[in-house]
């Protein structure tokens, strides 16, 4: 039973840090995508400044809640992983 607990909290505290580490870093690189052609956008037509850049606004909001669910899920995680008092109880044993 011991090992299983083990288990499960390893489980739990590598899948929540993997999965923000991934969001985080593929969230970035869409955005900078994101910017980059929005730039290349307004450098081409700098009438359409405007309305690129509302609509480049909007899209790097969207890339970041992705981003934001990911961290809430990772702590949901963290919230169902066993409580440090019973894992030193359960290591000290």
């Amino acid at each position: 039973m011991q090992e299983l607990v083990l288990k499960y909290f390893i489980f739990c505290v590598t899948m929540a840090g993997l999965g923000i580490t991934v969001a985080a870093s593929v969230g970035a690189l869409a955005q900078s995508w994101g910017l980059k052609t929005a730039v290349e956008g307004i450098a081409r037509n700098p009438e359409a400044a405007g309305k690129v850049t509302v609509t480049m606004i909007i899209g790097l909001a969207l890339i970041e809640s992705l981003v934001i669910y990911t961290l809430v899920i990772a702590f949901m995680l963290l919230g169902k992983a066993p409580k440090l008092e019973m894992m030193i109880k359960l290591l000290g044993q």
